[in-house]
This record gives structure tokens, sequence and C-alpha cells, in this order.
């Protein structure tokens, strides 16, 4: 199974609602015809008062046999810090097992909510970048199962992995700057973003994917638009949950704690988005 061209998904934000909740939520969301199920992947949620912050890959497998037809995946997962390279593999490849060609590996850079809260660790963006290169090297590789003997600049991984995908797992991944969109086309096999960084730099992303050896028309893009059905008290309602949007790749993303209000704190960044 093949993402389609023009597919309307479905956005499960385990900020919003525990993993239950979710669980019935993408289960109507597939018999109502949306053809994807993304589940956001946080150890924090953005913000204290969203309230909710459950493991993205147990959603994942629980909704497996509830919505057959949908494709689905993380947007997105960090396998640099928090999650281990050589895990991240063995459960996708777990879940591609479960639900043969419906799974796709949404991957990013990560943000400090998780990363730094979860292990200490947060490193300047070209490091983050260069992480995340080398472990999507690492889990192509034990998705081959082949003997893998790695000794690298960040990791180090000795073995293999026993029961691969069937076939291959697409890996999007995420990119909101100029920079990091021309890394994710050479990198990736498709490509997380919002509506106005793909405006701005859909022919950078193409041009890049394209002097890497990629059809760009053969590579999913997934465009991420929040939407608020009702009238304004509803959106007024979700605005407060959802108040790091406007900035979230401005300088909220280098946050290592929710913030406790809804109007958010002033951040002392460590790191720019490029």
């Amino acid at each position: 199974m093949q993402i389609r061209k023009g597919t309307i998904g479905y956005m499960l934000a385990h900020e919003q609602f525990p993993v239950q909740e979710l669980r019935e939520i993408g289960t109507s969301a597939a018999r109502c015809g949306f053809g994807l199920l993304a589940t956001s992947d946080h150890f924090q949620p953005w913000q204290a008062n969203e309230g909710h912050s459950g493991e993205a890959w147990v959603t994942l497998a629980a909704l497996g046999e509830r919505a057959p037809r949908a494709w689905m995946g993380t947007t997105v997962t960090c396998p640099t810090l928090r999650y281990h390279r050589a895990i991240v593999a063995e459960a996708f490849a777990s879940l591609a097992l479960l639900n043969p060609g419906r799974i796709f590996l949404g991957v990013g850079s990560g943000e400090a909510l998780n990363e730094e809260a979860a292990t200490g660790e947060w490193p300047a963006w070209s490091e983050r970048w260069n992480r995340l290169i080398e472990a999507l090297t690492l889990i192509r590789a034990l998705w081959s199962g082949r003997d893998v003997d790695h000794e690298g600049r960040f990791y180090a991984v000795k073995g293999k992995l026993y029961d691969v995908p069937p076939q291959p797992i697409p890996i999007l991944t995420a990119a909101n700057g100029p920079k990091a969109m021309k890394l994710a086309a050479q990198h990736g096999d498709g490509l997380i973003t919002d509506p106005e960084t793909w405006q701005q730099y859909k022919g950078d992303w193409e041009a890049s994917a394209r002097a890497a050896g990629k059809n760009p028309k053969d590579m999913p893009v997934l465009v991420e638009q929040f939407v608020a059905v009702g009238n304004n008290d509803v959106a007024e309602q979700a605005a407060e949950l959802w108040r790091f949007v406007p900035k979230a790749f401005k300088g909220y993303h280098a946050i290592r704690d929710p913030p406790r209000s809804s109007d958010g704190p002033k951040p002392r960044c460590r790191s720019t988005t490029s």
C-alpha cells in the first residue's frame, strides 16, 4: 500500500488526549475516511495545560487492527537521544510486520522538552542534524537484516535485526527552515512540514532531492495544517491549548519545560532554526 497524492490525514495529538481516547478517535477518523493517521511523539506536552503525553508507538500498535486501511506513523520520532536508534528500528519493524505496507517513520532533530528533559542533553542544531543523519543510516542498515558493526561519530551498534520489515518503511523527515529542508530532501524518503515552509522552500527541497538522485514526485509530502471546526468560542478554546504553534520553531522548540501559562515563557534559546 502506498499513500496517494491528495490523501487527507488526521493528527492524533498525544498532548491533548490520553492514549485510550486517541485509540477511539483514530478508529473513528479512519471509519470517516481519513487515509492517514499521524501521531505526535513527545515525552512532555508543548504546554502544561494540554495535560497529556502518552507513548506514540503504543497508540499506533493499538490502532493497527481498528484502522486497517489507514497509513500510520509518527510526526515525529527523534531517534538521536531519548530513543536509541536500534530500538526505533526494532519497534517500527515490528509495527510493519503487524501492518504490512501501512507504516511510515517520521523523524526530526528533536525538541528540548523531549530530549533535554529526558536525557539532560541538548546539542546545537548542527550536531542534532548530524546525529539524525547517522541515526537514519543505522536504522536503514538494521532494517536490511544484515549484521551491523558501526562505530561512528556519535553512535556504536554491533548486532542485527532478526525480524525485519516485510518491505521498505518510508522515512519522512521533518523540516521547518531552508537548511533543514535541503537536508531532509537529501536524507529522507519524504517530507513533513508546515504550509508556510512548504510554500517558501518547496523549490529548494525539490532541487535537493533531484541532486541526491531522487524524484521528488515519488516522495510523499505531509503538510500539517491546524483547523478548528466550530465558531469563535471553539477556536478560542483550541488556541489556549495550541499557543505555541506560531512560534514553535522560532525558539519554542528549545524550551526544556512546558510553560505553565497560556501566554508562554520568554525563552532564552540556545539554538536557531535553519
